[in-house]
């Protein structure tokens, strides 16, 4: 059984899964949609790491390839529907909405598109975003209209519009939690850099190692099946009374730390695999 990790990026989380993989013993390799689609067969698996684009102003493509991948009798991990819900925060902030679960208000602004104007303090963020790039801290009419401004020069807000979230008090750190097939395999806390208020570690800030406390996962477990996904990491802001959930990040970086006892990729791999074997029990038969 081939098992493919679906991605135009051969970043080191894609190349930790494959190489996990082919250490359980899979034909594991990361292909670019396209190669996927002409190598994968009935019965292999693939798993779908589409990021938002460099541009921010949507997903990679590739979504049309995980269908018919699908249709083929592919099990696509991470199918499309779920890489939107994921990537697309609008759509996030209504997902957990639904299914309960404390994340900052969120409202869409657009070009012609009229709205209330949203109550400061909030951050202002691409629809599509990642890496911290574009986002703006604004407490005040002022700040918030020249944020505005400077995101009418970007391609991703005349596409898909900014949106404005509520502010969560910035404590200086967050946890981030990685959930696969179903089960937390790794977890770790990122402090943001002196006078920086953003968490990700693409802006410097430093990641270590951190078990998740009981809440933490009852949020990421709960967070990423109200998405639909098999693989993703969760973002949890800390609050006085506990954590609510910023992001779910269906192509989440991770490293060896997030599981310092172990190793954290071989242990995504078996879940998944496990997750597989539960929908189809005939698809794993010695494959493993």
């Amino acid at each position: 059984m081939k098992f493919a990790v679906v991605a135009h990026r051969r970043s080191a989380t894609n190349e930790a899964l494959a190489v996990a993989a082919r250490r359980c013993g899979l034909d594991a390799d990361v292909l670019a949609p396209q190669r996927a689609l002409a190598l994968l067969e009935p019965g292999d698996v693939a798993l779908a790491r589409l990021d938002v684009r460099d541009s921010l102003d949507g997903i990679e493509s590739g979504t049309g390839e995980l269908e018919r991948l699908a249709a083929e009798g592919v099990e696509v991990l991470n199918p499309p529907r779920a890489l939107v819900a994921a990537h697309d925060k609008l759509l996030t902030a209504r997902v957990l909405r639904l299914a309960g679960l404390p994340h900052p208000h969120t409202t869409l602004l657009a070009p012609a598109l009229p709205s209330a104007v949203p109550e400061l303090p909030l951050v202002l963020k691409p629809r599509f975003g990642s890496w911290g790039r574009d986002v703006e801290l604004c407490s005040t009419a002022e700040e918030l209209e020249a944020a505005l401004l400077a995101a009418q020069s970007r391609r991703w807000f005349f596409e898909h519009g900014a949106v404005a979230q509520e502010l969560v008090e910035p404590r200086g750190w967050d946890l981030r939690v990685v959930v696969a097939g179903g089960r937390i395999v790794g977890s770790a806390r990122r402090v943001a850099l002196p006078g920086e208020w953003r968490t990700n570690a693409a802006l410097g800030a430093n990641v270590e190692p951190a078990e998740a406390p009981p809440l933490a996962r009852t949020l990421a477990l709960a967070a990423v099946q109200a998405v639909g996904a098999d693989l993703a990491g969760v973002d949890l802001l800390p609050t006085r009374n506990g954590f609510v959930v910023l992001e779910v990040n269906g192509a989440v970086d991770f490293r060896p730390l997030y599981a310092p006892i172990g190793n954290v990729f071989e242990d995504t791999i078996a879940a998944l695999l496990g997750a597989v074997a539960r929908r189809r029990p005939a698809a794993l038969a010695g494959a493993v």
